[in-house]
């Protein structure tokens, strides 16, 4: 009598796992290989443009809490005018150009998201409101971060001292020697300073 029980080890596996493991039958593996190859690029090449679409001045602007509130203060300060010519945009100063990062904060953004979809902040009423709060948080996290976004553009080290008047050596000198970073001076250096700041915000 033929024992017709197929031994564990022969027998074949099923499921979703072994059909992604078992060999194509019209294609080879060089043109499986170009397919994923292309894909990938396509994959890489659209995800990026879309981070670099949220990271334009007209997508911060589509939000009229930013378009109405934060923004036209902007407009008053020198990183929107200057006799350069250079404009520093919402993305300079609030989102690294570091991949690493940049995907670290996207991420956290996505509470701003939520913020939006259920009004936290919508009226002009709400936003002063909650202003002193979002600054601190934004201060906290460009300091922790040794405001890494103002590096960019500015570095003590770069600096001609000799050229700036003598108010603002003396405290870019003091600044390099208690290893300071640039907001704990220029809080409000692109937007108006919130109402109700404490001795310890200014610090």
């Amino acid at each position: 009598m033929i024992n017709r029980d197929t031994p564990p080890e022969h027998k074949q596996p099923t499921g979703l796992w072994a059909r992604l493991r078992r060999p194509s039958l019209t294609c080879s593996l060089g043109g499986l290989l170009i397919v994923g190859f292309v894909l990938g690029i396509l994959f890489w090449g659209g995800f990026n443009t879309a981070m670099e679409a949220t990271n334009t001045e007209g997508f911060c602007l589509s939000c009229h809490e930013m378009r109405d509130n934060v923004y036209p203060e902007y407009k008053e300060t020198i990183h929107y005018t200057n006799r350069t010519g250079v404009r520093a945009v919402c993305s300079d100063c609030h989102v690294p150009k570091d991949w690493t990062y940049k995907m670290l904060r996207k991420i956290e953004a996505s509470k701003e998201v939520w913020g939006k979809i259920i009004g936290t902040i919508d009226t002009r009423e709400k936003f002063e409101a909650k202003r002193l709060e979002l600054a601190r948080r934004e201060w906290k996290r460009m300091k922790a971060a040794d405001s890494r976004e103002c590096r960019n553009c500015h570095s003590l080290e770069s600096m001609e001292a000799e050229s700036q008047k003598q108010r603002a050596r003396k405290q870019h000198e003091m600044a390099r020697e208690d290893n300071m970073t640039c907001i704990d001076c220029h809080k409000g250096i692109a937007h108006h300073k919130p109402q109700g700041m404490t001795e310890a915000d200014e610090e």
